[in-house]
């Protein structure tokens, strides 16, 4: 909105020539997202709190989480969706259609994670939508994106798949890259949703790599930074990081919030949309596998609940007292605290390692 204005008047105020500039509205788009939710998040939890719009604990956690976690509001993630619509709808350029594709996967991925929440508090139980249809769910949304995607972008890059580490590695995927950006985007909405069971235990991870793509956006969209770093260069793509910038400054806002002692979760709204989001950057980058690197705590989350289902339906045993990890590291008596902290610096260290991706090549 701003920059289509301001580039319309940029022949009579030369010095708006500025906010032509990627990291100018990168970083005005993350200040405008971080304002957003400052404003509007002690309004929303007062509302939320009034009308007891809580997340219900569940019955089989760690017993603490009774005590202190129980009346806390949930449904933060509308919070999070506003902050990263007002950056995007601000500051990025709607000619490119990278930013409806990314806007449109943060929207509908969102509002399936607020009708899960819904369920859940009207139900007043942990179990919301079934699982089996939420992912029925996340398929067709997913599927409708990759098609805008497909249709929109104009990119010829869309089939392949490139390597991490590797100057010349590229995998054509054929029409199999339908399946498999499938899996990036609702693998990664659901790796997300399953680590967003502490007091901000997702939100800083999600900072991470939404910076690390801000990044990465930024120079495989520029002919000369990606030459440079042997990396695929793709038209356009360098506007992602206006809508990296959004989620970078929602996050921190609500981080505000959300820091232990959390005053509000943001539930499936805010981790369903952010989870998929960062999977659908991570494909119109190219750099599918640099999100797993980056975003290795989401994975191993979502490895540590799949292992204990697998275990359990095999041989009935678990491998951990509980899933996903972070549970179990509770149940040894870890505090809330010493996990969240652990784990984060689990998420620098891997983010640093995926940034070096594009250098060790």
């Amino acid at each position: 909105m701003l920059f289509s204005l301001f580039s319309q008047l940029v022949e009579y105020f030369s010095f708006l020539n500025v906010f032509k500039y990627l990291t100018v509205r990168t970083g005005l788009s993350m200040f405008t997202s971080m304002v957003v939710v400052f404003l509007v998040g002690g309004p929303l939890i007062n509302y939320f709190s009034s009308n007891q719009i809580h997340d219900p604990i569940r019955e089989d956690g760690p017993s603490e989480h009774v005590v202190k976690k129980i009346g806390t509001p949930t449904m933060g993630g509308l919070m999070i969706l506003l902050g990263i619509f007002s950056g995007v709808i601000l500051w990025g350029d709607f000619s490119n259609p990278y930013n409806w594709f990314l806007l449109y996967v943060v929207g509908s991925f969102g509002l399936l994670g607020a009708y899960d929440d819904y369920k859940k508090i009207k139900q007043n139980n942990s179990n919301g939508i079934s699982s089996k249809f939420k992912i029925s769910i996340q398929i067709i949304l997913a599927l409708i994106g990759i098609f805008i995607f497909y249709f929109y972008s104009g990119s010829n890059e869309i089939e392949n798949l490139y390597f991490p580490f590797f100057k010349n590695l590229v995998i054509n995927l054929g029409w199999f890259f339908i399946p498999f950006y499938l899996f990036v985007i609702v693998g990664s909405s659901n790796a997300v949703n399953l680590t967003d069971g502490l007091d901000g235990l997702a939100t800083v991870p999600v900072i991470l790599v939404a910076a690390c793509f801000a990044f990465i956006s930024y120079v495989t969209g520029n002919v000369v930074f990606s030459g440079y770093l042997q990396i695929p260069y793709i038209e356009g793509v360098g506007e992602a990081s206006i809508f990296c910038g959004a989620i970078i400054g929602s996050c921190l806002g609500f981080l505000w919030f959300n820091a232990p002692p959390a005053k509000i979760f943001m539930g499936d709204t805010g981790s369903l949309a952010l989870g998929g989001s960062l999977g659908a950057v991570g494909i119109i980058t190219k750099h599918e596998i640099v999100l797993a690197i980056t975003g290795g705590l989401f994975v191993l989350e979502a490895v540590s609940v799949i292992a204990q289902v697998v275990s359990f339906k095999l041989t009935g045993k678990r491998i951990f007292k509980m899933a996903p990890i972070h549970h179990h590291f509770e149940k040894k008596g870890w505090p809330e605290s010493t996990v969240v902290i652990r784990f984060w610096i689990i998420s620098i260290i891997l983010a640093m390692i995926g940034l070096a991706t594009l250098k060790l090549r």
